[in-house]
């Protein structure tokens, strides 16, 4: 893990936006979450989602715990992380 003291540079959040283009282009559903409740690890299109007009909630399949919600509100889309702690491109 890198350490502040470490870093090379310190910059702005623009100098991700790169790296997180390249993370978010692919197909989220094979993308492997660690879930911080117990510790499985698993694709995103094994978990468990509950699904309205609004909002998906999305389950650790092991424990339940909620590992993050998209709520929409019209336009807007929100990511609120909940149990989440890892997430790893296939």
């Amino acid at each position: 893990m890198m350490r502040a003291e470490n870093a090379r540079s310190v910059v702005d959040g623009n100098a991700i936006a790169g790296l997180l283009a390249e993370l978010f282009t692919q197909d989220m559903t094979m993308m492997t979450g660690t879930c911080g409740g117990c510790g499985a690890q698993a694709p995103f299109a094994h978990n468990v989602v509950e699904l309205d007009e609004t909002a998906a909630i999305v389950r650790c399949r092991s424990c339940t715990h909620t590992l993050f919600t998209v709520l929409r509100d019209g336009e807007t889309l929100r990511l609120r992380i909940g149990s989440l702690v890892a997430l790893e491109a296939p």
